[in-house]
């Protein structure tokens, strides 16, 4: 079985080797048919601190990192420059 990826927006970046990866869900409501956005965050290990908030990020799913930590950095997309 293939590993997950997904692709999200850095929303932060405050702790050491771990960043917070926003991703939205996009889909229609079941009766009214209006789109509804759902986000999920996911904690992510960033070994090397790369990542700034505002970058968007492809992430892959790993072995348990810690108690919430199941998602690793795998290709840093579009970085923002401040």
């Amino acid at each position: 079985m293939a590993a997950k990826e997904r692709v999200g927006v850095v929303v932060s970046n405050k702790m050491d080797k771990t960043i917070v990866v926003a991703i939205e869900n996009r889909s229609a409501h079941p009766k009214y048919g209006k789109t509804v956005v759902k986000t999920k965050k996911y904690k992510v290990h960033d070994e090397e601190n790369k990542c700034n908030e505002g970058d968007r990020v492809r992430i892959t799913e790993t072995r348990p990192m810690s108690r919430t930590k199941r998602w690793q950095l795998a290709e840093i997309l579009n970085s923002k420059i401040s």
